[in-house]
């Protein structure tokens, strides 16, 4: 079985995406990796990997289909939507606003006269990549992409996640990189995982999303570590965040300096191209693991 791990950490904009394809890129020099984006909203690995996206498969949802001749106009369907997909005004139809349904028929159950039958309706897609273009033989991409116009992407991600569990025995690594925040997407990135990366830098909402995502990952009962990425920004920061993970009962694996040799490696796509040693102390951790 392959050691799997997610790349995450509540804020955005902290280095997730660096990270994950860093330690990918570092473990495939000696092992087999699989790299997971799980950020339906926005995938970018394959932009940085410079990975051509073969379609693997299409994600398809049930959604609820009316039948008006049947309905009584008594909102429960209304009622029982806990994703506000269903508007319901008295005395009138309800109207379905299918972008914010999430599949999970509730809406269906309820109905008295079973007036709500099934419909289906495409939410999304998910894409395979070799990196061979790199000389990355070791290393493959799985990708999820929303479609434009959907709201919810937990059912994209436990679509990927699906998709992950055919083929991750062929790998000795199965790396994920999640979406920012805490929402349902994140928990269904991070469900099943060996243990969690918290990705963080040194501000204000770096250690209050820090402090977020630790209480996730402790509710989940997944292990997880902190990697405290531009650690020499502001020193007192970094203080607050070690202060969080002894809080949380972790520890600091790594620390990796705001660089501009990681800026420019990342603005030109070239993240095989970075200097091993400023990640070396992050992949020697994984390989202990």
């Amino acid at each position: 079985m392959p050691k799997t791990i997610a790349v995450t950490g509540g804020k955005g904009g902290t280095g997730k995406s660096t990270i994950s394809t860093l330690l990918a890129i570092g473990l495939s020099k000696e092992y087999r990796v699989l790299l997971v984006d799980a950020d339906a909203d926005c995938p970018n690995l394959h932009i940085i990997l410079k990975a051509k996206r073969k379609l693997l498969s299409e994600v398809k949802q049930t959604i609820p289909k009316w039948d008006f001749s049947k309905c009584i106009k008594c909102g429960k369907c209304s009622q029982v939507c806990k994703e506000n997909a269903i508007v319901f005004v008295k005395g009138k139809y309800p109207i379905f606003v299918k972008e914010q349904c999430i599949g999970c028929n509730a809406c269906r159950i309820i109905c008295p006269t079973k007036a709500i039958g099934k419909a289906e309706q495409k939410i999304g897609a998910i894409y395979f990549s070799e990196i061979n273009s790199l000389n990355l033989s070791n290393l493959h991409l799985i990708s999820s992409e929303m479609l434009i116009t959907y709201e919810e992407t937990s059912p994209i991600v436990n679509a990927l996640k699906k998709e992950v569990s055919k083929f991750k025995d062929k790998y000795d690594f199965v790396i994920i990189d999640t979406a920012a925040g805490t929402h349902c997407n994140v928990i269904s990135a991070l469900l099943g995982v060996d243990f969690a990366l918290a990705v963080t830098e040194p501000t204000p909402l770096g250690a209050h999303d820090l402090s977020l995502i630790l209480s996730l990952t402790k509710k989940l009962n997944i292990p997880a570590f902190v990697l405290l990425n531009k650690a020499n920004m502001a020193k007192s920061k970094a203080e607050e965040i070690k202060s969080i993970a002894t809080q949380f009962n972790t520890e600091i694996v790594s620390e990796i300096p705001y660089d501009k040799k990681i800026f420019e490696a990342y603005s030109s796509a070239n993240l095989e191209k970075m200097p091993e040693s400023l990640y070396k102390p992050l992949i020697d951790f994984i390989k202990k693991k």
